[in-house]
């Protein structure tokens, strides 16, 4: 089963000067699938800025590098495997985590962290007097609440398995991800500089395989997440996991980069040994010729095409010299590893498969690895301005406690501890800010340097606009970055989309990206590194566009570190105007079951001061605590505050800056570029950020010390706009824990 188009067939049948052969036509179908290829995408994303005086290997790579200084590099990378975990969620997480964690690998870094975003279809229904949302099927419910469950035990126990923390991420459940899902992965390494793997190679080197052993998991695997899903997909296309024999390659690995033995390096992922070969083959500028029956399988009678394009999990390709084989052996052996010289670096530029010293498949390496790319149309949506332009009629709520305690109990704001308490976030001694505490992990990487990441997304406001969702997402991520006292250096995306045949998705598609080139360049933070997942829809429809946007930064001083949380008796201030512009809310489609009207604007220099000013505060010693004000609105911020410190806040309303003509505009509207911080030094810093020019900000409110009746309280001239006990709230809060214990 080839998936060339005709087009594609005979183009490859004039470069080669000769029809391909079966095999042949195996070979480039994997390679040249959406997956694999990005030949629908490649045009586009090459435009995103990718140069930075910290990046030493950008997009295009097993995983981005960046200079963290002191002769040490960060390397990231994100991944999805959306189809094969929406048919198969255990392990279909599972082999997610196990693929990022090889590239992280193969970049000759230690892998010292996992994040990972998630989309599901509702796994509850809205119950208030608000809306009209029709209650969503049970069987609807309970299938979401089964592809959580096993998507995030696939994730915890591969990660815990091979001692690796999961130290953040974030979940969004939307009616578009129904009956499928989305799960992307990113990994963190950590190393010297001076050990990355240089990727060179010279005549007579050998090509080694190590790890699991060739069967036939994974077969089409590219293809299938290269199309729609069905619903009677085929489980094989599913790989196995083995996170055992991960951890000893790992190891193995490890030792062979110590001891100098490694001249290459690569993970098998999509694609298998078509795609790594290829790409390996055509990176180094040689030819591979490859020795098909020494590829160690499951299975005797496997047929050529099945070991080429087998996804076969935890397997990875070394080059080494002949001179250090034999050492390079050793280690393999002391590890208990399968391994198999399968092939030779080559002067020529072909990949070449030999069985039985006969001939089969020979191709430019080039060729293979490179597909013709594709200029696909665009056309806008025309739903797009019609939600724009949709009015909504519905009343000031009475009741803005109970409006309140419903928002916080959304499963899209709600916690998330019944997720991460399922991952070991503190192995390995390097989280110092874990899950549930700050807007961003925090890891320590040496005495004084440490780094902060985070994922972040918004389908909803990318739904309705997807060049200032984007910019929403982006200004998320660098908001909850700036809150840990970091200062952001790098971007991941992951653009998951549907069908790019169609004009209207492709032109959300081209949209995104183009928010993405135009907050990069203005913040002067490259982009290190992605993924582009495509074809994410079901026999019922495609996805909502949904880019998850990561970034990393660096924090050079310990006492830089911030939390989210304040301390007794501090004074609060808002960094930021709050603007009436409610489209995409949490606010009008949980509650009122509202899709439309205008979404929140991004004003990119507003957005880079508000950032400037906050982190510059942090590193005066005038922040205690920072919180961005994202997803639920203010209200929700001030709420998860108040739920974390366990200390009464009181708020003046009308002291916060707004243009907003109602009480739940301005409580719930998610405009960005906002922070909530603590001090212990109100004048002081009241007289730093009077000194910023065209800078919004305000002093609205106070903590106070804990008396056992706390409450969150929001005033305005003294009448009680909202006043909720802390421990109502967080009952609310906590409600993933009652939802996922019911039967899934």
């Amino acid at each position: 089963m080839n998936v060339l188009t005709q087009s594609e067939l005979n183009y490859l049948t004039n470069k080669l000067g000769r029809k391909p052969n079966n095999l042949e036509k195996e070979i480039i179908g994997a390679e040249w699938s959406e997956h694999c290829s990005y030949k629908s995408s490649k045009n586009l994303i090459k435009l995103l800025p990718t140069a930075g005086d910290r990046i030493i290997v950008g997009p295009g790579y097993d995983a981005g590098v960046v200079d963290v200084g002191d002769g040490y590099v960060v390397t990231i990378h994100l991944e999805s495997h959306n189809h094969p975990s929406a048919v198969e969620p255990y392990g279909g997480a599972a082999t997610g985590v196990g693929g990022v964690i090889r590239d992280i690998i193969s970049m000759g870094t230690i892998p010292i962290a996992i994040l990972n975003a998630l989309r599901f279809g509702h796994i509850n229904y809205p119950n208030n007097k608000y809306g009209k949302l029709e209650k969503i099927k049970q069987k609807k419910i309970s299938h979401a609440r089964w592809l959580l469950k096993n998507v995030v035990k696939g994730i915890a126990d591969y990660g815990n398995c091979i001692g690796i923390p999961t130290i953040g991420g974030e979940v969004e459940f939307d009616v578009s991800f129904e009956n499928y899902c989305l799960v992307d992965v990113a990994s963190i390494g950590f190393g010297k500089k001076s050990e990355l793997i240089e990727n060179t190679a010279k005549e007579g080197d050998l090509i080694i395989l190590v790890g699991g052993l060739t069967g036939r998991d994974g077969i089409h695997g590219a293809s299938f997440a290269s199309k729609k899903l069905q619903n009677d997909q085929d489980r094989s296309a599913v790989q196995i996991p083995d996170p055992f024999l991960e951890k000893l390659i790992i190891e193995a690995t490890r030792e062979a980069i110590e001891n100098n033995l490694v001249k290459a390096l690569k993970d098998l992922g999509g694609g298998g040994l078509s795609c790594c070969l290829s790409e390996a083959s055509s990176n180094l500028g040689l030819g591979f010729d490859i020795t098909l029956e020494n590829v160690p399988t499951k299975y005797l009678d496997m047929q050529p095409y099945e070991i080429m394009i087998s996804e076969s999990q935890e397997r990875m390709l070394f080059i080494t010299s002949r001179e250090k084989y034999n050492r390079l052996l050793d280690i393999f052996k002391k590890y208990e590893l399968n391994s198999a010289i399968i092939g030779e670096v080559k002067k020529h530029n072909n990949l070449v498969i030999f069985k039985n010293k006969r001939r089969i498949a020979g191709m430019p390496s080039s060729l293979i690895a490179h597909s013709p790319l594709l200029t696909r149309k665009t056309i806008k949506p025309p739903y797009l301005e019609n939600l724009k332009k949709r009015r909504y009629e519905f009343s000031l709520p009475e009741n803005l406690d109970y409006v309140l305690l419903e928002l916080i109990s959304n499963p899209n704001i709600a916690s998330k501890k019944w997720i991460y308490e399922q991952y070991d976030h503190e192995i390995g001694l390097r989280t110092i800010l874990k899950p549930g505490i700050t807007d961003s992990a925090v890891l320590k990487l040496n005495r004084q340097k440490f780094l902060a990441a985070n994922l972040d997304g918004n389908s909803k406001i990318c739904y309705l606009d997807p060049f200032q969702g984007v910019l929403s997402c982006l200004s998320e991520a660098k908001r909850n970055i700036v809150c840990s006292g970091a200062e952001p250096i790098g971007i991941v995306d992951h653009l998951q989309f549907g069908n790019p045949e169609n004009p209207q998705i492709f032109w959300t598609f081209k949209k995104s990206v183009e928010g993405i080139i135009v907050f990069s360049r203005e913040n002067n933070i490259p982009v290190v590194g992605g993924k582009v997942s495509l074809y994410n829809e079901t026999t019922k429809g495609p996805i909502k566009p949904s880019p998850v946007i990561g970034m990393i930064g660096l924090i050079e001083d310990k006492k830089y570190i911030t939390k989210s949380i304040p301390g007794e008796s501090q004074s609060l201030f808002i960094i930021g105007n709050t603007t009436q512009e409610m489209g995409g809310s949490e606010y009008f489609e949980y509650i009122h079951n509202f899709t439309g009207s205008k979404v929140p604007e991004v004003d990119l220099k507003k957005d880079t001061l508000n950032s400037h000013v906050v982190l510059k505060a942090i590193r005066m010693g005038l922040i205690s605590c920072a919180h961005d004000c994202s997803k639920g609105g203010l209200a929700i911020t001030l709420a998860e505050m108040a739920i974390g410190s366990e200390i009464p806040i009181h708020i003046d309303l009308d002291q916060i800056p707004n243009n907003c003509n109602r009480w739940d505009y301005l409580l719930f509207s998610e405009t960005p570029s906002r922070f909530i911080i603590g001090t212990k030094e109100p004048q002081k810093l009241e007289r730093y950020l009077s000194k910023e020019k065209n800078l919004t900000y305000s002093k609205i409110g106070i903590t106070k010390k804990s008396n056992g009746d706390d409450k969150l309280t929001l005033k305005s001239k003294n009448k009680k706009i909202i006043e909720i006990s802390i421990g109502k709230l967080r009952q609310k809060y906590e409600i993933l824990n009652d939802l996922m214990d019911k039967n899934c």
